[in-house]
């Protein structure tokens, strides 16, 4: 049964068993006296979804949404393809506007993010196909992280005013940084264009990173990845919130990377919130097994086995 379900309902089995992919969730974790305790539940969350619905065409993408991110939490949200997990990244970064429900930022209250503020409210993001120039250096994508901080103008940099001049100099320091500190400082001058797809990936998240956002919201960051390169990611990505104090919210298809790296886990299915807990939580919850892998229930199962039992009846006479 669970192979006709296909690669995400292995995924899953082998992860209730403990492995993904033949990586355990435990090679994606760190020992327990490295990682940050993220704020108590109940404190003020860095963000709020408060009832957030959202339709395309009277097709419901989500339907009354709510979830709350703790200061220096990595929050994963998870579910099977269509559960409407993008579409709610999109809605916390401004470029859905929900139809119902509200985005809590900070204490400030949003029926719809405004993207041209998004990095003043502290939030930068990656994207599932990767959104980088490839034809510039990994230094210059990496320092246009920093071209929502500057206050120069259009005319100051093409004049190549002082002020600007000085916020380049800087975008560059700080871009040095970040390179440095995600080991990709032998490929700096490269253009990223030419570098390998996990590599690509880094100098993404490197470009997020060096926004010094608040929240950080990473889109499937390890999607097309190899089982070493996303040990790789996802020490960087615990290194990026035990070091900048950074909060993560994580969509990611790996179960065993989620399992292994999230503080706690949200679980959606066709736009509902089914489940939010604690990795093992989640993992055990009978709801999140049906989502993934259509798992009977016991009455069907009991069925099942008096409808066995009458076939070999009827065989037998």
């Amino acid at each position: 049964m669970i192979e006709a379900l296909g690669p995400l309902g292995m995924q899953w089995e082998m992860v209730v068993a403990g492995a993904a992919f033949g990586v355990a969730a435990d090679d994606f974790a760190s020992p327990a006296a490295e990682v940050p305790t993220a704020a108590a539940p109940g404190g003020e969350p860095a963000l709020a979804l408060d009832g957030i619905s959202l339709a395309f065409g009277g097709v419901a993408a989500l339907t009354g949404v709510d979830l709350a991110v703790q200061p220096g939490e990595i929050r994963a949200v998870i579910g099977p393809n269509g559960a409407g997990k993008s579409s709610l990244i999109n809605v916390i970064s401004g470029i859905y506007r929900p139809d119902r429900g509200r985005v809590r930022l900070g204490g400030r209250s949003f029926a719809a993010v405004p993207t041209e503020r998004l990095a003043r409210l502290g939030i930068a993001r990656t994207f599932q196909n990767l959104a980088l120039f490839p034809g510039l250096s990994v230094r210059d994508n990496v320092a246009a992280g920093r071209v929502a901080a500057g206050r120069s103008g259009v005319v100051g940099q093409v004049l190549g005013l002082p002020r600007a001049r000085r916020e380049r100099a800087d975008a560059l320091e700080r871009s040095l940084g970040v390179i440095e500190f995600l080991h990709l400082d032998g490929v700096r001058g490269r253009p990223v264009g030419t570098l390998p797809y996990g590599l690509q990936k880094r100098v993404e998240l490197a470009r997020a990173l060096v926004a010094e956002p608040r929240i950080l919201l990473l889109d499937e960051p390890m999607a097309g990845m190899t089982a070493t390169e996303k040990r790789e990611m996802s020490g960087f990505v615990r290194a990026a919130r035990e070091r900048f104090g950074t909060t993560v919210i994580l969509i990611e298809h790996d179960i065993g990377v989620v399992m292994g790296l999230s503080d706690r886990v949200a679980v959606l299915d066709h736009g509902r919130k089914i489940a939010d807990g604690t990795p093992d939580a989640v993992r055990a919850d009978p709801a999140v097994i049906d989502a993934y892998l259509g798992v009977a229930h016991q009455d069907d199962e009991e069925g099942d086995t008096r409808d066995d039992a009458r076939n070999d009846a009827g065989r037998a006479a």
